[in-house]
């Protein structure tokens, strides 16, 4: 009973400091958007959103560096105050970021200074997962050690379901103007941090050292140089590149296609609202969520090997008619133009550079019957002579209907699904492939590049390639299911899928 107790502290000491930490990294990558417009010169919107989303893809890409740094801190001193550490620096990059001026106010400072915080940021999060997967795997009885493990593989969900309800709830309380204004609410998310990471320093603070490391300890057996034993023992290098090209891998495009590029996707592929965008990722989140679980628990009953690869080949397969499906149900067609009923016109006009003229921008908002609605938009661009020059209608801020809001809630439920058979059973899969004395450096280093670099960039070049290859809204999907099919073919080969595999403590 006391042994039962005991591991529910460490779980909930690790999943609430873990969960805190994806919340500060992703909030981000979900304010990329506004924040692309406070920290880099106005005048291309699409340049200044890519280099954006590049400083959320350099977080990822440091990744593996802070996985070799703090690794080896966890490896030499111990698990608790290592990634005690990671959360310190992590929550005060985040709270920096949210202190920093726009490039209106401090110029080009404002960017370098933000890319300076998102790389501490990727540096801790790189110490943090592997931290917090193996104390609480050392703690956690042998073959229960998938089910244990993985509530701490539902933290990244989480930190993204928490990120998500802190933004729509500051948005939700203030105007456009009042949110994207260079001090304004979307600055929010990120103050908030501190209080969150004071939490839980409090907590881990109370937290005692891993049991199999502290025994290690005690017998003088720790490894003297972690990182020369990693990665120059060949037999252990073997399985760190097993572990990155037949599970990590995989796992990363899987895991940030399904939530961070499904989202972008609703939003600038299918023009679906903010409101609606959010709230319906936030429903698929909290129905999937409870499968990292269920899948974390059935991998100490069949193997993790089937379980992972499996959900990596059902992305594989129905990633283009998932997202083609989001498409063809979010778009405006001639039948609904006549069945739409006007709630009225809004004109903007502005004028432009020189006094050469103005620019008068018409929005119309059209309900339809089913209860969907989209904004019709315009822009007439009338010169000094009088001539004037119309833009293309464009249709955006789409409201879906009742019924096919939950079909997209189901749809994204699957993708968040596929996440969780790919992710649940990873954390138990990579601590019983390496010894207790260099478990931290070895899981941490496969992991982090698996999901710092292949799954990171998922966002950043899924947009590079629609704006390359603007035809083909679905182009961006290639990435993710080409480094998918890659890694399922490495893993079914290579991966044992033995049920209680030996574990060397």
């Amino acid at each position: 009973m006391n042994e039962t107790r005991n591991i529910r502290k460490v779980i909930t000491a690790s999943s609430v400091g873990t969960m805190i930490e994806w919340y500060d990294f992703y909030i981000f990558g979900m304010l990329a958007k506004t924040i692309s417009t406070q920290f880099f010169p106005e005048g291309n919107a699409t340049a200044a959103l890519l280099s954006t989303l590049a400083i959320f893809a350099a977080g990822f890409i440091v990744r593996p560096f802070g996985a070799l740094v703090f690794g080896r801190l966890g490896d030499l001193i111990g698990r608790k105050y290592t990634f005690l550490l990671t959360l310190v620096l992590m929550g005060g990059s985040t709270f920096l970021i949210g202190l920093v001026p726009g490039y209106k106010t401090i110029g080009i400072a404002a960017p370098l200074l933000v890319l300076l915080l998102r790389l501490v940021q990727g540096l801790a999060l790189g110490g943090e997962y592997g931290g917090a997967a193996t104390y609480v795997a050392e703690h956690a009885p042998e073959k229960q050690r998938g089910f244990y493990t993985s509530w701490i593989q539902t933290t990244a969900t989480l930190g993204l379901f928490v990120a998500l309800g802190i933004i729509m709830l500051v948005r939700t309380n203030m105007s456009d103007e009042q949110f994207n204004s260079e001090w304004g609410g979307w600055r929010y998310p990120f103050w908030i941090s501190i209080i969150l990471v004071g939490v839980s320093v409090y907590i881990r603070m109370k937290m005692e050292e891993s049991p199999l490391f502290s025994r290690l300890k005690a017998s003088g057996k720790t490894s003297a140089n972690p990182l020369k034993e990693s990665f120059r023992n060949r037999a252990n290098f073997k399985m760190v590149l097993l572990a990155l090209f037949g599970a990590a891998m995989g796992q990363g495009v899987i895991w940030y296609t399904g939530q961070f590029y499904a989202q972008s996707f609703l939003e600038t592929k299918c023009f679906i609202g903010f409101e609606q965008s959010r709230t319906l990722m936030l429903w698929a989140i909290a129905f999937a969520t409870p499968f990292f679980v269920v899948f974390g628990w059935l991998s100490d009953k069949i193997g993790r090997k089937w379980i992972m690869l499996a959900g990596m080949l059902l992305g594989i397969l129905t990633y283009r008619p998932i997202f083609q499906a989001f498409l063809d149900d979010s778009r405006v067609n001639t039948a609904q133009l006549s069945l739409a009923k006007s709630e009225g016109k809004k004109e903007k006009t502005s004028d432009l550079a020189n006094g050469t003229g103005h620019v008068t921008a018409v929005s119309e908002k059209l309900v339809l019957p089913d209860g969907g609605a989209f904004t019709k938009m315009r822009t007439d661009t009338v010169s000094a002579n009088g001539t004037v020059t119309s833009s293309p209608t464009l249709y955006r801020e789409v409201e879906l209907s009742s019924p096919v809001y939950w079909k997209f809630v189901g749809l994204v439920f699957l993708l968040i699904l596929y996440v969780t058979m790919v992710y649940g059973p990873i954390a138990a899969f990579l601590v019983e492939i390496f010894p207790t004395r260099i478990r931290y450096t070895s899981m941490s280093l496969p992991y982090h590049i698996g999901n710092g670099v292949f799954g990171g960039l998922v966002p950043f070049i899924g947009l590079l390639l629609t704006s390359s290859y603007p035809g083909d809204n679905l182009v961006g999907l290639w990435y993710p299911i080409g480094v998918a099919a890659f890694c399922f073919i490495i893993g079914a080969i290579y991966l044992s899928n033995r049920i209680d595999p030996e574990v060397n403590d």
